[in-house]
């Protein structure tokens, strides 16, 4: 039972930190879990809900602190902000399916918070962009068997 917990919070958070500038890769930690036998369903569960809760956290952050941005203890980088906003602006709430993407999907969730995306949208795109993307490592995974 530890193990299990060990294992599966253990790519929750990896998954969590993966949503920061931080180097977390989930997407290696999901297929070497696979690789031992784990239970992908947990696996899938754990990597996904660790992502949108870090990106949930970077929505709160955009929409509570978005004046600080000029710290030093702020987690992105005016490019990557100013990045994510001419996304955002370009493709509106749509593009928040993207927020998988390196590099300019963590700051994305971060300036959908800046603009004031409705939480319930903002949950549900990221939901479903960051589930696809592990879906589909596990879905390739299995394929390459």
């Amino acid at each position: 039972m530890l193990t299990d917990i060990a294992i599966y919070g253990g790519l929750f958070w990896n998954a969590f930190i993966a949503t920061t500038l931080l180097p977390a890769f989930s997407e290696i930690a999901l297929a070497a879990l696979l690789q031992a036998g784990n239970n992908s369903v947990l696996l899938f569960l754990a990597a996904t809900s660790g992502n949108v809760a870090g990106s949930i956290v970077n929505w709160w952050l955009g929409k509570g602190i978005a004046g600080y941005g000029h710290k030093r203890w702020f987690p992105f980088r005016p490019d990557h902000i100013e990045k994510a906003t001419r996304h955002f602006n370009r493709f509106g709430k749509w593009s928040l399916l993207m927020a998988w993407l390196p590099v300019v999907g963590d700051p994305l969730t971060l300036v959908a918070g800046i603009l004031k995306t409705p939480f319930p949208m903002f949950l549900v795109l990221v939901t479903l962009g960051k589930a696809a993307r592990y879906g589909f490592i596990i879905g390739a995974f299995y394929l390459l068997q």
